[in-house]
């Protein structure tokens, strides 16, 4: 079991030195299932997995000048402040809540992972050289602050797309600057987790040291495999975790009541009428308004 931990481990790293996050989401799940942890230990112990992780991860992006410093230091301070409301809330909320909401945000996760990138993303890697607007920031970071100090998730395909498509950064300069919040965010989250849960600290260093070690390998691998065929691969693994966790702490009753299954079908078909619409406006694309003159003058 404890080999299955480090190898598990071992990938969190790796997915969080390439891509920027998604990795720190399976560290509750593997706290907690595997390790056999209580949900309030696994979210505190998981933030500090992530924080120290993010850290390391963070040092070959900064050696390559991959981090927007100014950008990264505002929206982690206002991401701290977040976290740690968030983490003392989390104390007075079920641990069988918080499980529940973990798995919401592992399917949020996944959704996020698996969509094709908008045109304001594709432009977004374009080089720019200005910083995210100040109250971009602070809505932002509070938010995914919050959320980072209530289930023990990095944030991390929260960060990236708002340094990418907000801050205009290109992906990998978002992707270095992400490392930079999630590490500030985790630590304050734990802090405000720390008041009311006790870690083991032999198993949450064993852990970091596999992260850690994943994560300088993802770091170095960045930009050498194609991504988008690794986020959606992980992304679908998540998607079968969340169903998972969330199968676990929901009661019976609910899978087998109709409205249940009403919900899953209304959100099925609208995913497949939404996914057969943008693949229809792809292959058959409105005349640009230029073409469209040269009509009119004919």
């Amino acid at each position: 079991m404890t080999a299955l931990i480090i190898a598990v481990s071992l990938l969190i790293g790796v997915s969080l030195g390439i891509l920027g996050g998604g990795g720190s989401i399976l560290t509750v799940p593997i706290l907690v299932y595997l390790a056999g942890q209580d949900t309030k230990e696994a979210i505190a112990t998981s933030l500090f997995v992530v924080g120290a992780t993010s850290l390391a991860a963070l040092i070959p992006h900064a050696w390559v000048h991959r981090v927007r410093w100014k950008t990264g230091l505002l929206f982690g301070a206002f991401s701290m402040a977040g976290a740690y409301a968030g983490g003392r809330l989390a104390e007075y909320i079920p641990g069988t809540i918080l499980l529940i909401a973990f798995a919401l945000m592992m399917l949020a996760t996944a959704f996020a992972m698996l969509r094709k990138p908008r045109d304001g993303a594709k432009k977004a890697t374009r080089p720019a050289h200005r910083d995210l607007p100040l109250k971009h920031i602070a809505v932002e970071g509070l938010v995914v602050g919050a959320v980072t100090g209530l289930v023990g998730s990095g944030g991390g395909f929260l960060v990236v797309p708002a340094l990418a498509i907000l801050g205009g950064l290109p992906m990998g300069i978002a992707v270095g600057t992400s490392l930079l919040v999630i590490a500030m965010k985790s630590f304050a989250g734990l802090a405000g987790h720390l008041s009311g849960v006790s870690i083991d600290w032999g198993l949450a260093l064993t852990v970091t040291v596999a992260a850690v070690i994943g994560s300088l390998i993802g770091a170095r691998l960045a930009g050498r495999i194609p991504q988008d065929a690794l986020r959606k691969t992980f992304g679908w693994f998540v998607v079968v975790m969340g169903v998972f966790v969330l199968a676990q702490q929901l009661d019976p009753g609910v899978w087998t009541h109709p409205a249940t299954w009403a919900v899953l079908g209304a959100a099925a078909s609208t995913g497949v009428a939404t996914r057969f619409w943008r693949r229809s406006r792809t292959t058959h694309p409105r005349p640009t308004s230029r073409a469209r003159q040269g009509t009119a003058l004919k």
